[in-house]
């Protein structure tokens, strides 16, 4: 009996000493093989680039493997986490196989930020009745989100958000009600979804009584049912319905989620068309953390119940048609507030110079609402903050002494530009990551910086003495400068050769100061350099060749200094050059055609320079003038991307005569201009096959030839000017095809004939065709003659009429030989009548001598005249 009992006993202690070691060593458990075998299927039919999935060997227990997860006592696979880490190098692609399906215990499913060029969402993923979570969001899924989701009914997260993607279809949903099946479920995110075709959307996802998120950002959805009274969100918390098109008032069936189990605690609403007043029973939302109201059409004052939200935290309520004065006494009760947002509004912030603030801001956005004039004094008691906008607030007023050190713990942005703030920062230490100091009246020489600001704009203020001091101070450490600009300054000297402390420049301006000297070799160790602009200045010498190792440079800018020499042929090598501004400088010799191996080109401005020889005939390579581009992705160099703003790099180019600043909208510009050169020869036929150029000057040189015949083709043309030149020929009929052209000029050239008729060409007055002294018809008063004007009658149809032209000439003939010997036979033997005829022939001799004196000496006074008036006219835009 004993030994019995030993017998049952032991195995049972077995078994617990194995269950105890189980769960204090769970890396000793073995996954089913079942399930071991499916995961290995899954894996190979997944494309996996960075070998994310090395681990998952079969010499190895599947529970181990990166991303599988299994119980801690049955060992089967629960969880199966594959989110992409970060790059898209280590996305995983391919196909979802169906073998998930023997994952029988799996709950978590994340397939997140992976890559799976617009495939469908499996609809087998509704068979998978034990997940309560699943993300797909950012997978690059396309087309329609199965309704057979709506059969996971344990689900609580399901994330479907980004459905925006590269590839067609985007994700859609042609009908919303398989959501109301999900009874469990807590956590739903659908942005970038495009539910427009689901005009029930909100009674669908207000039957989900636990949930509590809901986000459905950018899905175009255009109707939050204002009139509805009541919805039956019971547990929700956060609602976040940014980014759609909602075009009226904000409803009032928002200000009863008060009453939920978990009252709203954050609702955001920004970047739509919400309309109307900020209503009153916002208060009634007493438990609100979080409201964001940015960037809508809301009007009028702002609510009294919104300053008693005593539990805000973060207020967004800029880029609106709101309007009124915010006393001290509006903030009270704002304790908890970190985050402020008025930017873009007409709001005026007024309080007393002593105020002392209830509470601690860490994020201030306060662009264009007025603050002024005096400086803020208040913000000395703010000493958390860490991102502070005051940009354009009217202050016109010195900087304190006290700010300068206050503003070193912002460690992330300041920005005061569009002042009127003054004040020497000669010595000051700038150490904050951005900083925006343009537009202003900041003076003295160039402050000091550390090692940590990466963004320093102090463009268009009053900055004067020498750069070199600046730019070879020495730092504590390396910089992480990466964009600087002392742009319309006073600054003066030569540029130092220091430029190896500033390696991590990508975005260089310096532009429109009084700097002299050559542009130093050095500076072509600024290998990351993306622009560069040092237009406007005394700038002397070659180009350096040094630059060709500037390798990512995108925008050169050397307009308007003193540089001479070739246009240096190196440039071809640059392929990343996309805008090439030289004008107004003393650059000599032929363009040269390895230009044309800039491909990427849009803008090139070579005008007023001493440029000769032939244009090259290559033009036609620049092809993202030759075709739509994708411009967004082929010019990201031209936007520089900082927190809760944008800023892009600019341009100066004259076109259609005028001098404007071309910033935002940069990247789509398409402009040559060779104008006041010395450029001979013909232009190349090829370049009208640029059908996307825009802006075309070829005036002041010594062209000749004619206007290329498929001019029409370049059927983007806004501007076009051909003035100043020798063109020859009849300007061609594909002219009238420039359907967008609003600026012409073809003055001063020899062309001839008439001047094509179009709805196009005659909508422009004479002085675009002036000097063109054969060229004739509208707009110009210059009739063409009768026999041009045969030029478009149709020849006579000979087996009409071609039998009666013969006779007719035989007849006109005959007469003519009787006539003449008729006269001559009475002169010969008829003396009175010989005598009378000679005398007649004598008088118009003399007739005709003195009208053409007459008309020879008006010529010369209308030669003077005109002489006279030409050089009035006669110049060239530089």
């Amino acid at each position: 009996m004993a030994i019995s009992k030993a017998m049952i006993v032991f195995p049972l202690l077995c078994f617990l000493f194995s269950t105890i070691s189980t769960l204090s060593h769970p890396n000793t458990l073995v996954c089913n093989k079942t399930e071991k075998r499916a995961l290995l299927s899954f894996k190979h039919a997944l494309f996996d680039p960075a070998h994310s999935l090395s681990s998952w060997s079969t010499h190895e227990d599947c529970c181990g493997w990166n991303g599988v997860y299994c119980h801690n006592i049955t060992g089967r696979v629960i969880k199966l986490d594959l989110t992409n880490p970060g790059s898209s190098n280590f996305s995983l692609g391919g196909k979802v196989s169906h073998v998930l399906l023997q994952l029988e215990f799996l709950n978590y499913l994340d397939l997140s930020w992976n890559d799976f060029e617009g495939t469908p969402i499996p609809s087998f993923l509704g068979s998978m009745r034990s997940l309560t979570y699943l993300d797909l969001s950012y997978a690059s899924f396309g087309g329609p989100i199965p309704p057979q989701l709506g059969n996971l009914s344990n689900l609580q997260h399901l994330d479907l958000g980004g459905g925006y993607s590269f590839y067609e279809p985007q994700l859609y949903v042609e009908n919303l009600g398989w959501i109301t099946h999900l009874s469990s479920l807590e956590y739903l995110s659908m942005s970038e979804v495009d539910l427009q075709r689901e005009v029930h959307w909100l009674e669908s996802t207000s039957m989900l009584s636990s949930l509590s998120e809901l986000y459905l950002y950018a899905c175009e959805l255009n109707n939050m049912s204002p009139s509805l009274g009541y919805v039956n969100f019971t547990s929700l918390t956060v609602l976040a319905l940014g980014l759609n098109n909602f075009n009226h008032e904000i409803p009032n069936w928002l200000f009863n989620l008060s009453t939920s189990r978990t009252p709203l605690n954050v609702l955001y609403l920004p970047s739509n068309q919400l309309t109307g007043q900020i209503p009153e029973y916002l208060g009634n939302l007493s438990s609100l953390t979080r409201l964001l109201l940015y960037g809508n059409r809301l009007n009028g004052t702002l609510p009294s119940s919104l300053w008693l939200l005593s539990n805000l935290e973060l207020l967004f309520i800029g880029n609106n048609s709101l309007a009124g004065t915010i006393s001290e006494v509006h903030f009270n009760k704002l304790s908890k507030l970190k985050t402020l947002d008025m930017s873009s509004t007409s709001l005026i912030f007024k309080v007393k110079s002593n105020w002392v603030p209830p509470f601690q801001l860490e994020e201030m956005w306060m662009s264009s609402c007025q603050m002024g004039p005096n400086f803020p004094t208040w913000l000395e008691t703010q000493t958390s903050l860490r991102y502070l906008d005051i940009s354009k607030s009217g202050i016109v007023d010195i900087a304190p002494k006290w700010f300068w050190k206050w503003a070193s713990h912002i460690d992330r942005l300041i920005d005061l530009s569009d002042n009127q703030i003054s004040g020497n920062l000669s010595g000051v230490l700038l150490n904050n990551t951005k900083i925006y100091l343009s537009s202003n009246c900041f003076m003295g020489e160039l402050p000091r910086l550390s090692p940590q600001v990466s963004v320093l704009d102090m463009a268009n203020n009053s900055f004067s003495g020498p750069i070199s001091p600046f730019l070879c101070q020495k730092l504590n450490g390396k910089s992480n400068l990466q964009t600087l600009d002392m742009s319309t300054n006073s600054l003066s000297g030569e540029l130092s050769h220091c430029w190896t402390y500033w390696q991590s420049l990508t975005h260089l301006n310096l532009g429109n100061n009084n700097l002299s000297g050559k542009i130093p070799g050095s500076m072509g160790s600024l290998f990351e350099l993306e622009a560069l602009h040092l237009h406007n200045n005394s700038l002397s010498g070659d180009i350096p060749p040094s630059l060709r190792n500037c390798t990512s440079l995108g925008l050169l800018d050397l307009g308007g200094n003193k540089l001479s020499g070739n246009l240096p042929s190196w440039m071809g090598e640059t392929t990343t050059l996309k805008a090439l501004r030289l004008r107004s400088n003393k650059l000599i010799g032929n363009i040269p055609p390895q230009i044309c191996q800039l491909s990427s080109l849009i803008i090139l401005d070579v005008a007023n320079n001493s440029l000769s020889g032939t244009i090259p005939k290559c033009f036609n390579n620049f092809s993202l003038m030759a075709t739509t581009g994708t411009e967004d992705d082929a010019f990201s160099f031209l936007e520089l991307f900082s927190f809760m703003r944008k800023d892009y790099e600019n341009l100066m180019l004259i076109i259609k005569g005028r001098e404007s600043e071309y910033g935002s909208i940069l990247k789509f510009v398409r402009s040559i201009d060779l104008s006041s050169n010395n450029l001979s020869g013909s232009i190349p036929t090829k370049i009208s096959s640029l059908s996307r150029l825009e802006f075309l000057n070829l005036s002041c040189n010594n062209l000749m030839g004619s206007i290329p015949e498929k001019i029409g083709r370049m059927e983007a043309l806004e501007s076009l000017d051909l003035s100043r030149n020798h063109l020859s020929g009849e300007i061609p009929p594909s002219m009238t095809n420039l359907s967008f052209l609003s600026h012409l000029n073809l003055s001063y050239n020899n062309f001839s004939g008439r001047i094509p008729s179009s709805t196009q060409l005659q909508t422009f007055d004479a002085f675009s065709y002036i000097g063109n002294a054969e060229l004739c018809g509208a707009p110009l008063t210059k009739n063409c003659t009768e026999g041009e004007d045969f030029q478009g009658i149709d020849v006579i149809d000979e087996n009409e009429e071609g039998s009666e032209i013969p006779w007719f000439y035989i007849g006109m003939g005959l007469g003519f030989i009787v006539g003449f010997w008729g006269v001559c036979v009475a002169l010969l033997f008829k003396k009175a009548w010989r005598h009378a005829y000679f005398q007649f022939l004598y008088r118009v001799k003399d007739w005709v001598y003195v009208a053409i004196a007459i008309r020879l000496n008006r010529l010369q006074n209308n030669l003077r005249v005109s002489e006279t008036h030409h050089h009035l006219i006669n110049f060239c835009f530089i």
